[in-house]
């Protein structure tokens, strides 16, 4: 680590734990306790708790946009009116996908898919999530399909293993650097946690 920054996180899910590790990490910071992972609205509950802690200690508040506004600056402007100086609260568009799928080297080698089937332009996907079952529904690999494609008729959207899998992708073979150049709130993430890792 560059230095003794730690940043307590808070999240909609299991994913978004894994990514947000990920960039903490690549930030040159050390990832703290991660709390949420009960989805959207109890992180809206709790988001002023957050940015009063963010008073003292640095955080990382990561949410999707999924279909809530065109773009990212209303949804901060309606979860909080001002950010404490140390939190950095950041918006995926659409989704957290759109930030692995912007990797699209390395998502099509992890899901065994030929590169051209991996969307060039993730943040401009209606529903990223979608996009990546279509693209492990393709997959040479059987185990693939099964673990992330849902079942029929079992009324899900995501398969058995959806987040096992991509956690495992985000832990161990995306490159933030290289998303980023695809996925501008990925970027601008990125940008927010390696300032805040330089707090005194």
């Amino acid at each position: 680590m560059a230095d003794g920054i730690t940043i307590s996180v808070a999240v909609e899910g299991l994913v978004d734990e894994a990514v947000a590790r990920r960039l903490i990490v690549f930030a040159g910071a050390t990832p703290g306790p991660v709390y949420g992972k009960q989805g959207k609205p109890f992180l809206r509950e709790r988001i002023a708790g957050y940015n009063n802690a963010a008073q003292h200690s640095c955080w990382m508040v990561l949410v999707d946009l999924d279909r809530d506004h065109d773009c990212a600056p209303p949804l901060r402007a309606a979860w909080l009116p001002q950010f404490a100086p140390r939190l950095c609260f950041r918006v995926a568009v659409r989704a957290v996908e759109a930030w692995l799928l912007a990797d699209p080297e390395r998502i099509a080698k992890f899901l065994a898919v030929a590169p051209g089937k991996v969307p060039s332009a993730p943040e401009t996907l209606d529903d990223p999530k979608s996009a990546m079952v279509a693209l492990a529904r393709a997959t040479r690999r059987r185990e693939v399909r099964e673990d992330m494609v849902p079942r029929d008729g079992s009324g899900r959207s995501v398969g058995p293993a959806y987040a096992s899998r991509l956690i495992e992708f985000a832990t161990s073979c995306w490159r933030p650097e290289v998303a980023a150049q695809r996925a501008e709130s990925l970027r601008r993430a990125i940008d927010c946690l390696q300032c805040l890792a330089k707090t005194p």
